[in-house]
Formats: C-alpha cells, structure tokens, sequence
C-alpha cells in the first residue's frame, strides 16, 4: 500500500486525540542518546526522575534508556550503579517499554566479549528492565547477534536487528554501501527472526530521497517493521524523518527538544505538529510535551548547559557530510589532540581519517569502530610519517585485523594485516570463524577476581566489562575507597559558582595566593607579574580546599599560583581529593610539587598506588619509555628486574577507550617501575627505566 501524507478534517490537538492504525510510532531518546550525544552522557538518573512519570504518559512507543556509553560513563564518571538506574526507572515509567542500545558481541564495550560474559550480560539486562533489545554491529557482521538474540529469545523480548548505515559516497551508492547491500542485510535480520529492523544512521549521513528509496524497498522486501534512527548533525534528519514516513516507515527516533538538535536528533514536537490530521498522525498531545519541556528547561537542563559545545554558532555541522565523523567521534579526536598539545593538526587527522578507514577495510564508522579509525589516525599523524605512517597501532586495530571484531565490508589492507599481526600473541593468521568462538570464557575468573567485593552478579559484570576501573566503581560503591568530589552530583547552584569562578579566572580576577607563603590572597586588582627568564617553567593543575589552581613551576624559582583555571576534559588525568592536611595534585601529573602532596590511589587489584608519581625527568642512568599521550595504565607487563628485547610491550596504556602497547626502546633490563595499573599519566611522564 503506498503510504501518503492525507490530510483529515480533525484539527484537535489535545489528549483526546487518539493515533490511528497507520500512526507513526515514536521512540523517544532523551534519556539516553539525547544527553549522550549533547552532554557527554553525564546525564544522573535524579535529573530524569520529576520528567519519568509525565514521559510514560505521553505514549511513545518506548523509551530508550540505556546501553551505549551510559554503561561506561555512570560507573566511570558519576559513581552511578548502571543497573541502578533500570530498576529505579523502572518503578516511574510503567505503561511504556524500556529500549536499550546493545552493540552485538560488544556489549556495552568495545572489544567482543566471550559468550557466557554475553549470555549473562543479557540475561541480567532483562531482569533488571530492558524490554526491547537493539542490536547492532560495528561491520554488520551478523554474527556477533548470534549468542544476543538466542539470549533474548529466551528471555521473551523484543529483538531488534539493526543494519549501520554508512557510505563512502556523498549519497547512497558507490562500491560497498548501495541499496541492494542493506536490502540484503535486511533480509538476513528478518531470517535471524528480528522483530522490527533499525536503520541506524549514526552520523546523520542519509539524505532525504535516498532515505525514501531505502525505506520503500526495505519494505517491499521484509515484512517486519521498520525503524529509522537519524542524528540532526548534518541538518537533514528531519527532511529524510518525513521522506521515510512518505515511505511507510513504522517507527521514528526523536528526543523532547531541550536534548534535540546539534549532533542528538530532531525534536518530537514539531513531527507532531507536522503529522497532525494526517493519517500518520502521532496522536500525541502537543500541550503535554510542552510542559514536559518547560520543566527539563528550568529544572534540568541548566545543570549540564555547559558541557554543550558552544564554539559555533551553528548547530548544523557540515563536517560530518564532508568526512561522515560521527558527533562523538568528532569530539574524542578534538579531546586527545588538545591533550597532546596538537589541536592545530586536526586537518591532518581529518586527511587521514579516510585512509586509515580504507585500509581497515571500509568499516561503518560507529562505536567502536569509529574510535578504532579515529585514535589510529590521531597515532598515524603524530607518530608516524609518510613512509612508515603506521608506526603506533592499537591493540583494537590489530584485534580487528586478526578478525576478532568479524568481517569487514572489504578485506583489510594486505600491507597493514601483516604490519598489525607482527608478534600478536594470538598468531599472525587472521581468523575468518565468528569471533565468539575464539574467545575464552571469563565469567568465572571475573568471579574469583571479585570475590569478596562484588555481591551479586550484575557487580561482577561490571568488572567484567571494565577490569580496571570497574573495580574502582565497586570500591567506591561499598565503602572501600573514598568518593572523589569529581564523581559526586553537583547542585543547579554548585554548578553556577564553578562556573562563575571560570568566568572570573577568565577575566583576571580570580583569587590568587601569595607566592612567598603558598595561602590564598583574596582577589587582587591584577596577578603578579610573571618573572623573566625562569628555566625549566612547567605547568600543573592542583585543587586546594575545593578550588582550582593553575600552578606554574621553575626548577630553581618558587611556586606561583595563576588563579583558577576551567577543568580539563574527563578523559585527562582526574584530579585527586584533597585532605584536610595537605593540597592534593592530581593523580599522575608528573612532579612532586613542593606545596603538595599525593593522595594515593588504588591499583586494579585494589591495593594501594604508588605514592610517587612518575617523572618527566629523563633519569640519569638508563634510558626511559614515556608516555606518549594522557591515559590510564592499564597493566604493567614487564617487573623489575626483567629482561626486555627492543620493540617487546613494556606497559598498556588506555587512552579515549583504546589501547597501546608502549615497547622497549632498546634491549635491556628494566631498572626501575614508576606506575601501577589504574594510575593516570600525563604525556612526557617517565613510566619506566630500562639499562
């Protein structure tokens, strides 16, 4: 039946209005992509709570509420249980199903996890409240849905298959993404026994007529219903909405419209407005979901209004159509050049992007593929050069060159596999088998791991997906590690005073404290002048009685304090909780300074950190491996004492959600061991002394 837009005579609005049987359904995203795609995912379940129960009145089809980098972000970031907040929802929202973003084999991670991890992972989800499962894979490779979907089945909810949407042409078409591809792909979710089919597009890449042809052929070819997922990045998500709706689409992504826009989605209330007295019309009651607004306006939105990037004027970013760079993405490559003081080089980076895509075979560029092109251009363009580009790769690029992540869309570069497979431990001869079945099981050692620690399965998940700061999370959750400020929820009016102290240290105006004495001054007409000459200036950031400091150090000068200074990006070394006795600076910063102390940390096994930090003096004697980038050790491979071979892994380090290896830069004995696993590096520090 070819579906129109048919006007009606009816012209209610109110909540008498009821859908009719070709009404489009709606999911709304709002309390999950919506603040992940606009405020770093920082969203805390109090804030969705005066909203919850209004929202289950409005009658949207469901409600996505987890999955994606919440899993990450509330146990990492906000001292948050992700379990938690499904079950607390869960009590408000009763009428309306609970949708959760599931990355295959991925989980909520981003490497393939062993199938009883992903069996238990499923299983505990629906437990805990997801009703309906959407389920996607970086490569669409639809293997990875094997051991999901059998998990689902089981548990009697609803799966949804979903097919990425990428393109390597400005519209749909070229070599690898055309219509008969994702019509073919389509077909396969509907044999897999898929209850409704996504199409995902993560980037905001599908124009209006190609979402059109897309829709009308998908459904000629399935019976299911089909669901489209389009961020606004590029502008044209609510143009393809409505082409896809002219085309008989069943399902929309939308968000309520203070979490709408820029790289989120469109809004639900002008679609609403749009549809009415048609036969598409929503049914929903446009004065309903303006009082829900008016509240996430006043109440909610202004405690994470400045996590919202408001560098452009625009809330359209052409990038994305002139290098289909995900929002998120976009913003991972920023943070870690900014870190590396290389911001000036994300031309470079951009220029890079689709090569390194091309070699690793053309992948859709979506978590966690997106980071795994992303970080290894970053790498390629400062570490590399044009005759050997691929100098620091991954341990993510050389998991998905040896198969372990599935089947890319074209082969990877025959050149770039063999450089990768190079002294991989798992062989030099990538795998073509489902990677599930090359994964050995980790549940029971996560088990033994969290013995006496975590107290019910969904704990031991959490370590299971994310080892090191997992364990952190489960600490802080039971009372066995203090919880850092940084992690702790913030008042609307806490939030305003930092803020305002941003504004001030902008200005000049912020306290500052007395260099001869190391104690606040008060606020000062003008900072003292900044002496001539001094050798060996270094930058750190320390906090003192909850305040900021930009402190600037000489090697044979005093301390100078510049005033408050804006908080660097989470994906930075976080500062430490200062005590009462001393001035805390942040974890792994790289010096002792002289008017500080550390405050220790804890290691991956829950042990004490080293109390010293790693240096950024070369020593003495022996020569160094550094880090290259800010990050998290995450495991220290070789001990003191040991013997290493040039080009042998020495430390991992985690650096925006991936991981490298960092070598031996020479044959020798380790001498010395300056970090532990779970300790935060800054760039330049020495993490170890090889002679």
């Amino acid at each position: 039946m070819e579906h129109g837009i048919v006007k009606q005579t009816k012209i209610a609005y109110g909540a008498d209005r009821k859908p009719g049987a070709e009404a489009v359904k709606v999911q709304d995203l709002t309390f999950r992509d919506g603040h992940q795609s606009l405020f770093a995912t920082r969203g805390r379940t109090e804030d969705m709570l005066p909203i919850a129960e209004m929202m289950d009145e409005v009658g949207f089809w469901a409600m996505e509420v987890w999955g994606g980098a919440t899993f990450d972000t509330m146990h990492r970031f906000l001292n948050e249980d992700p379990w938690e907040r499904l079950r607390t929802l869960k009590k408000h929202v009763i009428k309306t199903p609970f949708s959760m973003l599931l990355r295959g084999q991925n989980l909520v991670g981003y490497r393939n996890y062993p199938d009883d991890v992903v069996e238990a992972f499923v299983d505990r989800a629906a437990a805990n409240g997801v009703d309906v499962f959407r389920v996607f894979d970086a490569l669409n490779d639809f293997r990875n849905f094997e051991t999901v979907v059998r998990g689902i089945k089981k548990a009697h909810k609803h799966f949804q298959g979903t097919v990425c949407y990428s393109l390597t042409e400005p519209r749909m078409g070229g070599d690898v993404y055309g219509l008969d591809y994702y019509v073919a792909k389509t077909k396969a979710l509907a044999d897999m026994g898929a209850d409704s089919i996504c199409i995902k597009d993560m980037a905001g890449l599908i124009a209006p007529y190609d979402a059109y042809a897309l829709v009308k052929a998908i459904k000629e070819a399935v019976s299911v219903p089909i669901h489209l997922h389009s961020h606004f990045t590029s502008g044209m998500a609510q143009m393809s909405q409505l082409k896809a709706i002219e085309a008989g689409v069943d399902i929309v992504d939308t968000c309520m419209t203070p979490y709408a826009f820029r790289t989120s989605h469109p809004a639900i209330e002008p679609l609403v407005m749009t549809l009415l007295g048609t036969n598409r019309d929503t049914g929903f009651d446009i004065e309903a979901l303006a009082r829900i607004d008016q509240i996430i306006e006043k109440q909610i939105v202004p405690k994470y209004r400045h996590l919202l990037n408001d560098t452009k004027v625009s809330i359209v970013d052409i990038n994305v159509l002139l290098h289909q760079t995900p929002g998120g993405m976009l913003s991972n490559l920023v943070n870690q050049l900014r870190e590396m003081g290389a911001l000036d080089r994300l031309d470079e980076v951009f220029e890079m992007l689709p090569k390194v895509r091309r070699d690793l075979g053309q992948v859709p560029l979506v978590t966690p593929t997106s980071q795994i092109v992303g970080i290894q251009a970053v790498n390629n363009v400062l570490f590399g050069d044009d005759k050997e580009p691929y100098k620091m790769i991954t341990n993510q690029v050389k998991d998905l060159c040896y198969g372990l992540y599935g089947k890319t869309p074209v082969p990877v570069s025959d050149e770039l596999r063999a450089k990768a497979l190079k002294g991989y431990p798992r062989g030099q001869t990538s795998i073509d088998v489902r990677p599930g079945e090359v994964l050995a099981p980790e549940l029971d050692q996560a088990r033994k791991d969290t013995e006496g620690l975590a107290r019910c399965d969904e704990d031991i998940l959490i370590y299971a997906l994310y080892p090191t700061t997992g364990r952190q999370f489960l600490r802080w959750k039971y009372g066995l590690d203090e919880v850092p400020d940084e992690v702790r929820p913030k008042t609307l009016e806490q939030i305003q005073a930092e803020q305002e102290r941003k504004r001030a240290a902008a200005s000049g105006s912020g306290p500052s404290t007395d260099s001869s004495a190391g104690s606040s001054t008060g606020r000062p007409d003008r900072p003292a002048p900044m002496p001539e000459d001094l050798p060996g200036l270094r930058r750190f950031d320390v906090f003192v009685e909850g305040e900021y400091f930009e402190v600037q150090v000489a090697a044979d000068r005093a301390m100078r304090v510049s005033g408050p200074a804006s908080v660097r990006p989470s994906t930075t070394a976080a500062p430490a909780r200062p005590s009462a006795q001393s001035a805390a600076s942040k974890q792994a910063s790289g010096a002792a300074l002289a008017a500080t102390t550390a405050t220790k940390g804890t290691t991956s096994s829950g042990g004490p950190a080293k109390s010293t930090k790693p240096s950024k003096s070369a020593p003495s004697d022996g020569t160094p491996v550094t880090a290259p980038m800010p990050g998290l050790v995450i495991s220290v491979e070789k001990n003191e004492g040991d013997s290493v071979q040039e080009g042998e892994p020495v430390l991992m380090l985690e650096a925006m959600k991936m991981q490298n290896a960092l070598p031996a830069p020479i044959d020798g004995t380790i001498v010395s061991v300056l970090v532990e696993a779970g300790q935060k590096v800054d760039r330049d520090d020495v993490l170890c002394v090889i002679k």
